[in-house]
């Protein structure tokens, strides 16, 4: 039974919310039990506070899941951590040394098919996606499906950022090609592999891959677009436009428990584990990335996270090694293609990570 959060940590949310976010909802676990608390508002025009434990699009927490997925894979000795990925995927015209290792760690140089800056600061066009120069031509067309290969085909045509395994660039095209990756090796879909590996060994019944289903099961709070004079509930889409680079929905209740069970070794053995928690060089100051997560320090010390935005959703996910602490935050705001919440977003992270982890 979840307890309310204590003082400090209520009014590090409400906080939050007032540095520009519409709601947030907090959930930590940890040695003095589990607890939870919103502050904010559900939507726009209403008094409702968010739901505690409302379900809500987690962005790139999604990769994180699929990582251990992978991983799962591999210690079932059916997905090879460094054969060559297009063996598996041909008819792509995939460097050959590109590998399942490199697509988690986003070593293989691909580029990432929402749009990236070039080497002289430039701005790289992809598909139409919130939170980019293409965001109103999003807005327009949120409810189209994309298929998997469509987006790696935008990738493909583009010059790849570096030889593979030579430097670090996160790209949503990596994680598209792992879910075509593990349909392939295991003849069955990635949202019923997600199931067998991750969700059902850990009770993450509120959790679900939506493919290209457009719509959030209740309790949630509400997401919005801000395009020209306009502010737009897009609550609802179809994220197939970001795929296994982002389409999850979850509680705060089942990240803490994934995480939780994930770095307390219930998901994979101990050596898969510590290889997916070994840091890669990002060039990012105090983070590292390893196999489908971020590690970061901290004044507390090293903690293991990755954290999602998409379309007004914004998630936190943070834990120690071993699980013993962990923490989800849901944020709900305004968002747009200047991605004006982001300093925010900084702040909320900064703040209740040291809330948490000291």
């Amino acid at each position: 039974m979840s307890q309310a959060l204590r003082p400090e940590l209520q009014q590090a949310v409400e906080d939050v919310v007032a540095s520009g976010f519409l709601g947030a909802a907090l959930r930590v676990q940890n040695e003095e039990g589990e607890q939870e608390g919103a502050a904010g508002l559900a939507r726009i025009g209403d008094l409702a506070a968010p739901p505690a434990d409302g379900r809500f699009r987690i962005g790139s927490n999604t990769k994180t899941f699929a990582a251990a997925l992978a991983l799962g894979l591999a210690a079932e000795g059916v997905l090879d951590l460094d054969g060559p990925v297009a063996e598996h995927l041909s008819g792509r015209n995939l460097d050959r040394r590109i590998t399942a290792r490199m697509l988690l760690q986003h070593t293989s140089g691909l580029f990432n098919f929402t749009g990236e800056l070039g080497a002289d600061g430039g701005y790289l066009p992809g598909i139409p996606a919130p939170g980019t120069p293409k965001g109103g031509e999003w807005l327009d067309d949120r409810f189209r499906t994309y298929r998997p290969d469509e987006l790696i085909a935008v990738s493909l045509a583009r010059p790849p950022r570096f030889e593979p395994g030579t430097s670090w660039s996160y790209s949503n095209t990596n994680y598209v090609l792992l879910r075509l990756l593990v349909e392939q090796v295991t003849g069955r879909p990635f949202a019923g592999e997600m199931r067998r590996l991750v969700l059902d060994p850990l009770g993450l019944s509120g959790t679900m891959t939506p493919e290209s289903a457009s719509e959030l099961p209740e309790p949630h709070a509400h997401a919005y677009y801000r395009h020209g004079p306009e502010t737009i509930d897009v609550t609802c889409h179809d994220p197939s436009w970001i795929s296994t680079g982002g389409d999850m929905i979850s509680t705060n209740r089942d990240l803490t428990a994934f995480l939780s069970g994930l770095l307390g070794g219930r998901l994979l053995p101990a050596a898969l584990l510590a290889e997916m928690c070994t840091p890669h060089p990002t060039g990012i100051p105090g983070m590292g990335y390893g196999l489908g997560v971020f590690v970061q320090e901290t004044k507390g010390g090293p903690v293991i996270t990755h954290n999602g935005g998409i379309a007004g959703y914004a998630t936190l996910m943070y834990g120690a090694p071993g699980g013993g602490t962990v923490m989800a935050a849901s944020l709900t705001c305004v968002d747009d293609s200047r991605l004006s919440i982001a300093p925010a977003f900084l702040n909320a992270q900064r703040r209740l990570v040291g809330e948490v982890f000291g």
